[in-house]
């Protein structure tokens, strides 16, 4: 079952939020509306409104302020994507030209600036200073997260911990803070909120962690992008650090990356290959099963509706994942 069935029943709302983005995006510049236009053409599985509209199922709908958070979330989402690109010099995004590569770096990032600013503008419709402070809260963390992924790349000495922490700020806070506003829109307890926080922050996680071992197990056509692209870019995710625990390979990662920029395509081939030879793919599996586990648990009190079962499906598909 691919995902966007699993709530298909929620396609008259996320028309209505694909208008509104569309709607937040139409920059006076014809090049900044452009590119704008094309980052959110280029598609995704909305998931962030997804979560928005599913945790606010749980109590009073306000469908105003629900559309104002969805919007809002999935713009910072699509500011991230420009600016990560940037960072990673990346040419290609779901298969298709990015753009950094379009337009080169300056469009791309004052693109992505554009984007942000846009998704701050649209939160202040809300008179919730609770929901500014989650929104920017989440905001400072997936900062720090990309200033880390800098800072990491390369460092073969890092720890799990260290992956952990960069893959909560990278991809499980905004998923968490979709939950979490979502929840805070329909006037929940503490504790139901609290609750849905931490079924998104779950469900992140092994979304990341599945998308990292994606990056070695599907072919460069699923992807979009090259197979093994991240620890080509330098980022050295959850497969590769379990693989280090391995000499042969450990050994094998330090020289082919010596000097990184003279990295052939060849040479990762061997590297992606000797990789899979090890556990390492199966361990990092059994770290996102884990995580799912503690979403469902998340979900338990919780009333049996068409909400929390949408929610267990999004889960089940996660875990299932191949591209």
């Amino acid at each position: 079952m691919k995902l966007p069935k699993t709530y298909n029943y929620l396609k008259k709302d996320l028309d209505l939020i694909e208008s509104y983005l569309m709607d937040a995006i139409q920059a006076n510049h014809p090049v900044l509306r452009e590119a704008s236009t094309q980052l959110l053409k280029a598609g995704g599985k909305r998931i962030r409104p997804v979560f928005v509209l599913l945790s606010s199922q749980f109590g009073r709908v306000d469908m105003e302020q629900v559309i104002n958070v969805a919007v809002s979330l999935e713009l910072i989402h699509m500011a991230t994507l420009v600016h990560d690109d940037v960072i990673d010099d990346a040419s290609l995004r779901r298969g298709k030209p990015t753009i950094k590569k379009q337009y080169g770096n300056r469009v791309a990032m004052y693109t992505g600036d554009y984007i942000l600013a846009r998704a701050l503008e649209t939160i202040t419709q809300i008179p919730n200073p609770e929901i500014h402070k989650t929104l920017s809260e989440a905001l400072v963390e997936v900062s720090l997260g990309e200033i880390e992924q800098i800072k990491e790349k390369y460092n073969w000495d890092q720890n799990i911990k260290t992956y952990f922490r960069r893959i909560k700020r990278k991809t499980a806070l905004l998923l968490a803070s979709s939950c979490k506003l979502g929840a805070m829109t329909s006037g929940l307890s503490q504790k139901e909120i609290n609750k849905l926080y931490h079924y998104g922050y779950y469900i992140g996680m092994s979304y990341q962690i599945i998308d990292d071992i994606l990056d070695f197990t599907s072919s460069a056509e699923q992807l979009g992008k090259p197979a093994g692209n991240d620890l080509f870019q330098g980022n050295i995710t959850l497969p590769v650090l379990f693989a280090m625990e391995n000499e042969e390979f450990n050994l094998l990662v330090r020289n082919t990356f010596k000097n990184p920029n003279e990295v052939t395509k060849e040479q990762m081939g061997i590297v992606i290959r000797a990789l899979k030879e090890t556990n390492a793919i199966e361990m990092s599996y059994e770290i996102s099963e884990r995580y799912l586990r503690k979403a469902f648990l998340a979900l338990h009190d919780f009333p049996h509706n068409k909400a929390k079962i949408t929610l267990e499906q999004i889960a089940k598909y996660i875990g299932k994942r191949k591209q």
